[in-house]
């Protein structure tokens, strides 16, 4: 059994890297091949300038992703059969026992994970993104990022995974279903407390002033029937010039949140068709599916590596082998979560359609309480301003996209107006 689980993991591996990297080779030719002419429906919008600039943006960040994909890969392999989990295993077993080795293990693998992921992140902020002017970021406000990160996931996660590997040792056959149970409390949690105790830690958050947006979010929000614990503008622009929004929290506590640079680009009325599409998330129970799929998803699985905690062929098949039939909660939960994704990843396609069903459903809603012609505006200054490409591979996209291709989605827009939206240059204040 060893054997073939092997070779079903080799199997695994070899086609998720092939397609990730056939995919990302076809997003990159073809932004490449579109370059040189702006969308038609576009043309009016956008400068070839822009489009141009965008294009090259995107084969930057595509060519990244090439490299990110093969780094992922290589670091797969060389902690499974090329024995790095191995040596860990042997290094901490040799010092701890218990829930004490299995933190030890858990957190060293993390470290390393993150360690080699900084180089690739450093290139990205301070190279890629400041080539097409969209870092903000200092170095020294990097680090401290990385930092805050490393330190919360060490006071927030030594807790939560020593009460997982307790359950897991201590609640027999059924420990999957009490982790499971516990892991969704502590999700909930953090959903509540996030808005005010985690994220201020990163960034600065200011009650939204007086002013006619405010005006008319607050009209919006009556008029939706949705209820929240503050409108906030965050310091976004310390860190990069992209704009957003979005909601944080979770019943009473959630927040609306805006970039400053997403304020300081969109009109009023634009602003509040961005938060109509927003609000078309939660009115149409987006939010409570995704959980209701994160939990029962992560029940599945855990359920699954119950029936593989004990098994020696799933630690030996994967370059991990255990004396006799010692069963390593740590050491299984870590091979466990570093090779589920190989075997997931042809779900992709499915979670992403999802996405953009979700997307145009949201849309929808935008248009129906506030304007759709002002959404269109809106989504077209964030392509422009964001530099999104307008011409993405169409089989990249129907892969890996959580929102629609942006003509695909200006089309759908227009089809629920009484008329086409007009994008000549005067349109737009």
């Amino acid at each position: 059994m060893t054997e073939t689980f092997r070779l079903i993991f080799c199997l695994a591996f070899a086609l998720t890297l092939s397609v990730r990297l056939w995919l990302k080779l076809r997003q990159w030719r073809h932004i490449a091949a579109h370059r040189e002419s702006v969308p038609a429906q576009f043309a009016a919008r956008i400068s070839l300038a822009s489009h141009e600039k965008a294009a090259a943006y995107g084969i930057d960040r595509s060519k990244v992703a090439l490299w990110s994909s093969v780094i992922d890969a290589f670091v797969l392999l060389a902690f499974t059969l090329g024995g790095g989990l191995l040596a860990l295993h042997n290094f901490w077993a040799a010092h701890f026992t218990g829930i004490g080795y299995g933190l030890a293990l858990i957190f060293s693998f993390m470290l390393l994970s993150s360690l080699i992921d900084l180089p690739l992140s450093l290139y990205q902020q301070f190279v890629i993104e400041t080539r097409h002017g969209f870092n903000r970021m200092r170095p020294a406000l990097f680090f401290s990022d990385w930092g805050k990160q490393l330190l919360l996931g060490v006071i927030i996660g030594a807790p939560v995974l020593a009460a997982i590997l307790w359950l897991m040792e201590s609640m027999g056959e059924r420990w999957w279903l009490y982790v499971w149970l516990f892991w969704s409390a502590f999700n909930l949690l953090m959903l509540f407390i996030f808005p005010t105790w985690i994220a201020p830690l990163f960034n600065k958050f200011s009650p939204l002033p007086e002013s006619e947006t405010k005006n008319r979010i607050e009209a919006l929000l009556v008029r939706c029937g949705f209820r929240n614990n503050g409108l906030f503008v965050m310091d976004g622009s310390k860190r990069s010039a992209h704009g957003n929004a979005y909601f944080t929290g979770f019943g009473k506590n959630k927040r609306i949140v805006f970039f400053d640079t997403l304020l300081e680009r969109l009109s009023p009325s634009e602003t509040e068709a961005v938060l109509a599409h927003e609000l078309g998330h939660f009115r149409k129970r987006h939010v409570v599916q995704r959980l209701c799929f994160m939990f029962a998803s992560s029940l599945v699985m855990l359920a699954v590596l119950g029936q593989l905690i004990d098994a020696p062929w799933f630690y030996a098949g994967l370059g991990v082998p255990l004396q006799g039939s010692t069963q390593n909660t740590g050491l299984a939960l870590i091979l466990f979560f570093l090779v589920i994704p190989l075997f997931l990843f042809p779900l992709t396609p499915l979670s992403s359609h999802w996405s953009r069903r979700h997307e145009f459903e949201a849309d929808a809603y935008a248009a129906a309480h506030s304007s759709g012609t002002d959404l269109v505006h809106a989504l077209i200054k964030l392509y422009d301003d964001n530099a999104a490409t307008l011409t993405p591979d169409p089989l990249h996209s129907l892969f890996y996209d959580s929102h629609p291709p942006a003509a695909l989605r200006i089309a759908h827009l227009q089809r629920g107006t009484s008329s086409d939206i007009p994008l000549s240059p005067g349109a737009v204040a």
